[in-house]
């Protein structure tokens, strides 16, 4: 079991983790997403115990702006594709390591963040791959 008293940082992807992963868009082209509300209880308990929050998400929409902008977040990472790489960063200019960093993620641009984590989960609707491959498969 990993001991998730190092854990000092929580990580998160959006689509597909705070969504259904779906991707709705109407006759004129405007998108919309489904937030689960109970994640913003989430966001407030690690704010609560002192813990940074960073989403980091491929996606690049002012819906996702405006939730995290919403939640208070201020680490929001919009449109990365090396979403390591950009941890990695985030992490040593906070003084952190990946060993101190929880990261929850749903799908294949998820993987190498997840692998190098301190402790990475998934939602259920991930794909078998990546809940083989994670330490906390959720329910």
């Amino acid at each position: 079991m990993k001991d998730l008293n190092k854990i000092k940082c929580f990580a998160t992807d959006i689509d597909g983790v705070w969504t259904d992963g779906g991707m709705y868009y109407d006759q004129t082209g405007n998108e919309f997403k489904k937030f689960n509300t109970s994640d913003s209880a989430g966001v407030l308990f690690l704010r609560l115990l002192g813990m940074s929050t960073v989403i980091i998400t491929g996606e690049d929409t002012e819906i996702v702006r405006r939730r995290a902008e919403k939640l208070k977040i201020s680490h929001f990472f919009p449109g990365i594709k090396d979403k390591l790489g950009t941890m990695v960063d985030f992490c040593s200019v906070n003084g952190f390591s990946l060993d101190e960093v929880a990261y929850i993620g749903d799908d294949l641009n998820d993987m190498k963040l997840l692998k190098a984590a301190g402790l990475s989960a998934c939602p259920d609707n991930a794909p078998e791959y990546i809940k083989r491959m994670v330490d906390w498969p959720l329910p």
